[in-house]
């Protein structure tokens, strides 16, 4: 089961370099930041697995931080860190990216998105990291690779009573997994723990204020870092913006009107009518889900959840718009490998079967987070509107408010984060007309919970999830002046 937030779902596709630490340091010094009782000892990054480890540029480190931020004296975590330092001589500190999710790897995402940042470069260190419960810090894992492939039979649309179950007991067998391997960690992985870490990053490294860039779940998270140390606040910019007024019947619902927005964009590109291409799409997955689709992978049909997973990820960037014209044209006669290849691609399967983890992180994180547990009662009700939002995407999103969360072994915290941040420093939220999977509306609706004189937003008429580094020079152009020079654009900016 995958819910589509992460903006690190169109990278899952290429292989990313993923780093370990070595305790050796390689730049004269101890290696060592400190402040406020705190250590990060860098040193070389080390290969991981089958990936080489990043250029010799790269440095990564472990901080250890409390398991339990009410409890500080008790027990510890370690927090997997990876840096590049500046390279001019008129360096302004750190810049710490959250890359979304959330369950992106920070680690392995940073040396692939260094060039995109190479202006930032010149003057910050790039940092980043992998959040509690991720990757390298202690990464929660739910299931082994056979257990994922055989949940891929489970359909994710059930139409009958059998479907129903089965549907729920593996949801409920989900989180019995991540419980059984997270321990105690599982009720620790909140935005709010993340965000009570990010402060302590900041004085690891030595800075006054925060200086970061959120993206996706990453807006979120710098978000609650504001509202709950807004003096610390330095330089915050958060693209593509989720909605922190939206709680899970919510966000379930943006995302659907949001995909259907681009399918409806991408229809139109190939000169189709988007009502009519839209029908036609729905039809197909309704065939697939009464009859998978054979694939050149050994073994495995292309079910209609894998089908959907599969149209969703070339939606996150026009330039991959193509790729889904052929899958589509391949499907329609009858061969789902292309659309599996999509879906092993947002799923990070390799071709050796083995799966990665991001999507268990990312539901640990989220049920933590989310009080709302919808039943399957309440789910059905809302369906007619969700499939009138979208013939497409309708039906998957709103079961997923009744499937991924249910039966949880932990309780969430609340119905919507808070973000409120009274006092801060103006914080840059940019918002993409174009995006599928945090639509555009949640950047003023986070300006506004963010406060008055807070929030500014920077809105660009694009395509595609997030907008710093997409190709336009006017956005990258006011995030680098904001983040280098400290120039506040004016609040309602237009990039088109």
């Amino acid at each position: 089961m995958t819910r589509f937030v992460r903006w690190t779902a169109l990278a899952a596709c290429t292989a990313l370099l993923t780093a370990g630490c070595s305790g050796s340091s390689d730049d004269g010094s101890d290696g060592q930041d400190r402040s406020g009782g705190t250590a990060i000892d860098w040193g070389r990054c080390e290969a991981s697995g089958d990936t080489p480890a990043p250029g010799e540029e790269w440095q990564c480190g472990t901080l250890e931080v409390p398991l339990d931020w009410s409890e500080p004296d008790g027990g510890t975590i370690g927090l997997a860190l990876i840096r590049a330092k500046a390279t001019g001589d008129d360096r302004l500190g750190s810049l710490l990216f959250n890359f979304g999710g959330p369950g992106g790897s920070g680690v392995s995402g940073l040396p692939s998105y260094a060039t995109t940042a190479s202006q930032l470069r010149e003057r910050y260190d790039l940092v980043s990291w992998d959040p509690r419960g991720v990757a390298a810090s202690e990464g929660i894992r739910c299931r082994d690779d056979e257990e994922i492939q055989a949940a891929e039979s489970v359909d994710l649309t059930p139409d009958t009573p059998a479907e129903e179950q089965a549907y729920l007991a593996d949801a409920a067998d989900f989180g019995k997994g991540c419980q059984e391997a997270a321990g105690e960690l599982l009720a620790h992985v909140s935005t709010t723990d993340t965000a009570r870490d990010m402060d302590r990053i900041r004085q690891a490294l030595g800075d006054d204020r925060l200086t970061y860039f959120g993206i996706s779940y990453g807006t979120e998270l710098g978000g609650v870092y504001a509202h709950l140390f807004p003096k610390k606040v330095g330089r915050l910019t958060l693209d593509a913006v989720v909605d922190p007024s939206a709680d899970t019947v919510g966000h379930a619902e943006n995302q659907t009107r949001g995909f259907q927005r681009a399918l409806d964009n991408y229809l139109k590109s190939t000169g189709r009518d988007p009502g009519q291409g839209s029908r036609e799409i729905a039809k197909l997955l309704e065939r697939i889900d009464a009859e998978p689709l054979p694939t050149s992978s050994r073994g495995r049909e292309l079910t209609q959840s894998l089908a959907l997973t599969g149209i969703v990820l070339p939606l996150y960037s026009r330039t991959s718009w193509p790729v889904l014209t052929s899958a589509l044209e391949a499907a329609e006669e009858g061969d789902g490998s292309e659309l599996l290849a999509l879906a092993d691609g947002y799923n990070e399967r390799d071709e050796s079967g083995k799966y990665g983890t991001t999507t268990h992180s990312q539901r640990a994180i989220s049920c933590l987070d989310d009080k709302q547990r919808m039943t399957a009662a309440e789910t059905e009700e809302l369906l007619p509107e969700f499939e009138r939002i979208s013939p497409v995407f309708g039906s998957f999103l709103g079961w997923d408010t009744a499937g991924w969360c249910h039966d949880w072994p932990v309780p969430g915290q609340h119905d919507t984060p808070e973000v409120s941040a009274p006092g801060a420093a103006p914080v840059l939220v940019i918002g993409n007309t174009g995006d599928p999977a945090t639509p555009y509306e949640g950047a003023q609706r986070m300006a506004d919970e963010l406060g008055e004189g807070v929030g500014t937003v920077l809105t660009w008429k694009g395509e595609g999830h997030g907008a710093y580094g997409s190709g336009s020079d006017c956005v990258d152009s006011t995030v680098n002046a904001y983040l280098l020079e400290g120039t506040v654009p004016k609040d309602g900016k237009v990039c088109s």
